[in-house]
């Protein structure tokens, strides 16, 4: 993930900011759910040679990257979706080969997202949804990704379509345009929009660009992009305080977060996956599954702990 991606991160301050005052309101009009709330754990991609040895076993072949990365984590950054719409068949496939408990994030096609009317003026939209409902259970929440020149003028045409998506669909979304964080009153327009809608927020914790880390909450399912830098050592101090927020926001009634660390060509994702998977299970309360990473040179499981 290229984007608000530095260099040099020595002067970048990443410390979490407070949150906004709505999260309150929103976390406790929620229903209080039967089972426990989830923190889901995932990286961007299965298809990943370069974790042979460490995420799936020695002489894996690719046609079964899924099955093991299912076994591993329990969700995905589903960026597939983003290049085509995929047919009925393959979603069936993905289904079929993946675990339970396992949870796709499609991301809304860029023939919706980066197009002048979002998908407006056909049915691109509807087959998008009528396809991935295919997914049933393992269906987790989508996430649409507004290209970085789209601005808060285009206020109204984000409403239109947040009213042709369908309901029984989660939604999370992303914006980066900087005008939507230009002063209180251009926020509070975004994330009353969303919350209208039952729409989630994406939040971005990346070193260029602090104010995509918002910190509103505008339904009970929350998505985290945090991209990481190398495994430097503020990597892990940024999950630690992460860590203490979700644990928060749980206790505060939120249901789900989804939760995807980026690094450097996705390759030392599954080690801060690992990282973040630690720290949350020490929390009894939360449902979660992380990934049982093995040493390259010894072929055993590898802990941090």
């Amino acid at each position: 993930m290229k984007f608000g991606k530095l260099e040099d991160i020595s002067r970048v301050d990443f410390t979490l900011p407070d949150d906004p005052a709505g999260n309150e309101k929103v976390l406790n009009g929620l229903d209080r759910p039967e089972h426990p709330p989830t923190c889901y754990i995932g990286c961007t991609g299965w298809s990943m040679p370069e974790w042979i040895g460490k995420v799936y076993p020695k002489g894996a072949k690719s046609k079964d990257f899924l099955k093991y990365y299912s076994q591993q984590f329990n969700t995905i950054e589903f960026n597939t979706t983003h290049y085509r719409i995929p047919n009925f068949s393959t979603v069936e496939k993905w289904y079929e080969e993946s675990a339970p408990d396992f949870k796709f994030c499609p991301k809304v096609p860029q023939s919706i997202s980066h197009s002048r009317d979002l998908g407006a003026g056909n049915d691109s939209l509807e087959f998008f949804t009528d396809v991935i409902l295919g997914l049933k259970e393992k269906l987790g929440a989508c996430f649409l990704q507004l290209p970085p020149y789209f601005g808060h003028d285009r206020l109204a045409l984000l409403e239109n379509f947040l009213q042709r998506w369908p309901q029984e669909i989660d939604l999370a979304v992303e914006v980066r345009h900087e005008s939507w964080f230009e002063g209180e009153a251009k926020r509070r327009d975004l994330f009353n929009l969303l919350f209208r809608y039952g729409a989630g927020t994406v939040i971005t914790d990346v070193a260029g660009r602090r104010d995509v880390l918002h910190m509103a909450l505008t339904s009970g399912v929350a998505m985290v992009r945090f991209v990481g830098n190398g495994l430097h050592p503020t990597d892990y101090e940024r999950i630690d305080e992460w860590v203490d927020r979700i644990n928060i926001w749980f206790e505060q009634g939120l249901h789900e977060i989804f939760f995807f660390p980026h690094e450097p060509d996705n390759i030392l994702a599954p080690e801060l996956a690992l990282y973040l998977f630690e720290k949350i299970r020490n929390n009894s309360t939360i449902r979660v599954k992380g990934p049982t990473l093995l040493d390259e040179q010894e072929g055993e499981q590898m802990t941090l702990f």
